[in-house]
């Protein structure tokens, strides 16, 4: 049963709805007040709500204790929709591509699906929220036109099948975001405060350096002749540097670390102490960390691979010096479990290599490869196979690269005809179906050389969108993996809990690992699902395959702990 969720002038509605989107029953309009006892009463039968996004209805709902199991969300699903090669041949997809050539035939729609970034290499970049509102009708026309779009792709390959699952696993993570903002990260701001004191220390007033940073300042200032220095300004410091005669472009550590002047050691200890305080620091613990647990914004989808983002918070980079501060509840463990090389094993099953599936049984995937073609030298088996999937050709990677491709051809050919694909302006697409952006207007014309330089330039151009296409399609396939695991992991966690048994909470998830906070009676139990919930979403994606998708796990009272 499909029920759509929609604002409405009196509070909210909610309607019936078929699979196709047609109206089965009347609308339900409800104040706000009223909609938590009316949405508890539907969840009974275990619908699938449809709204625009979860975070429009889904927070409050879980303040009022109200935890429901499924959705489709119409935010993402149609992000993926509009751009995805399987419905590219789609009345959907057609529209989408008239709005963002701003074509005037292209009929209104509330919601319109976000244009593709125009960086072609912005693997990492985080994409424009939607922050459209819209009623009953927009969004009962919107779920009509995804469903019939899904409904429109050829049969062949099992491409509607692996769309669908695509959709209803990024709709499952759009729940899990929100209840992990809403449980939180269990965290001791005690010890995160003593952290801060033993680098930094004492708290200062407002506006003012922590003492470790004003005792490195002045240090700066006597080495660097400069009494009115401020680190903290790129350009008074690059100024200051070449006053000194250290010639360096940029003040990243990198490249200061070619530098030997006496300065260097100094600045690079304030800039790594000065990370910590604007990131991590009190004014950090007291914006995000309240009541024992950190509160982070997820943003499902947030990057063009389908990986996720943070709006706020930086919940996807939490510092190896503070981890200490997230600490379980007494009575309690983390449960932090991460999927071993998930990159290169997602590329073994997408390029159907058996000998390399076979270098990863039961054994560390380098070390497999290193048995079979790099002398048991696994340093060099890592460099040759992360270079293939990021398009490293110069270097080590360049120099063992042919001995890869001899002992693997299918796995090393996969990324290669995908580099090619994005070189020739061509897009290529994930597992399940999400598709890399088009080229911009801006690559295009680059393309369209006269002269010698022009075409130099053009096919660095090209390379670079080369090296994105490579690991978009290994990068956005793991994410895809990623999601089905935390949809199954967060179905076998709710299974416990509707059993009565004792069961943990999904709190944290980065790329490949998740963290599950747990009491201790529920540790085994909870480590039985993190393995079973991976097995499954290795099936869901690609079937019974002799790939393994391992996953460690290790249970400790703390995160650093952890690795």
């Amino acid at each position: 049963m499909y029920l759509l969720l929609a604002a409405h002038p009196e509070g909210a509605a909610i309607q019936r709805i078929s699979p196709t989107g047609k109206a089965t029953a009347d609308a339900r309009v409800v104040t706000l007040g009223e909609l938590p006892g009316v949405v508890r009463e539907f969840e009974a039968q275990r619908p699938r709500w449809v709204w625009h996004r979860a975070m429009d209805w889904y927070p409050e709902l879980l303040t009022q204790g109200i935890e429901l199991e499924r959705c489709h969300d119409l935010a993402l699903c149609g992000a993926i929709l509009a751009h995805s090669e399987f419905t590219a041949d789609t009345d959907y997809a057609r529209h989408a591509v008239k709005l963002t050539q701003d074509d005037d035939s292209a009929p209104p729609r509330v919601l319109q699906p976000p244009a593709p970034p125009a960086d072609q290499g912005a693997l990492f970049d985080d994409l424009a929220p939607s922050t459209t509102k819209a009623g009953l009708a927009e969004l009962k026309a919107e779920f009509a036109a995804q469903q019939h779009a899904v409904a429109q792709v050829p049969t062949d390959e099992q491409r509607k099948q692996r769309l669908q699952l695509l959709l209803a696993a990024e709709s499952a993570c759009a729940i899990i975001a929100v209840e992990m903002q809403h449980a939180g990260v269990p965290w001791r701001e005690e010890l995160h405060q003593q952290i801060l004191a033993d680098v930094l220390g004492p708290r200062p007033p407002m506006g003012h350096r922590p003492p470790a940073l004003e005792a490195l300042c002045a240090e700066l200032r006597t080495i660097l002749n400069s009494p009115g220095l401020n680190p903290d300004s790129p350009q008074d410091l690059m100024r200051a540097l070449h006053r000194n005669g250290i010639e360096v472009k940029s003040t990243r550590q990198w490249e200061l670390q070619e530098s030997k002047h006496p300065a260097i050691q100094p600045l690079l200890a304030y800039k790594k102490l000065s990370r910590l305080h604007t990131a991590n620091g009190w004014a950090w613990l007291d914006a995000w960390v309240q009541d024992g647990r950190f509160h982070p914004e997820y943003v499902v989808g947030g990057v063009v691979s389908g990986r996720w983002a943070s709006r706020g918070g930086g919940a996807l980079q939490i510092p190896r010096n503070i981890r200490a501060a997230v600490h379980a509840n007494p009575g309690h463990k983390l449960i932090v479990a991460d999927a071993s090389q998930l990159e290169p094993r997602v590329l073994v099953a997408l390029a159907q290599d058996t000998k390399m599936a076979e270098a990863a049984r039961d054994k560390d995937l380098y070390a497999g490869i290193a048995a079979q073609g790099f002398g048991g030298d696994r340093g060099k088996a890592k460099i040759a196979l992360l270079g293939a999937i990021y398009g490293a050709t110069t270097g080590e990677s360049g120099r063992l690269m042919p001995q890869l491709t001899r002992t693997y051809p299918r796995a090393v050919g996969f990324v290669e005809q995908a580099a090619r694909q994005g070189e020739a302006g061509r897009t290529v697409t994930t597992r399940l179906g999400r598709s890399s952006p088009p080229p911009s207007t801006g690559w295009l014309r680059s393309q369209q050389s006269t002269t010698a330089e022009e075409q130099r330039r053009a096919d660095n151009l090209a390379r670079s969108r080369g090296r994105f296409t490579r690991n978009f399609v290994v990068q956005g396939s793991a994410a895809e993996w990623a999601a089905c695991w935390l949809a199954e992991l967060r179905r076998r966690l709710r299974a416990m809990r509707a059993e009565g048994s004792p069961s943990g909470e999904l709190v944290f998830f980065l790329h490949d690992e998740v963290m599950v906070h747990a009491p201790d009676d529920a540790v085994e139990a909870c480590i039985q699902a993190i393995e079973e919930a991976a097995a499954a979403a290795k099936e869901l994606m690609f079937g019974r395959i002799p790939v393994e998708f391992p996953v460690s796990v290790a249970v400790v009272e703390s995160y650093d702990k952890a690795k």
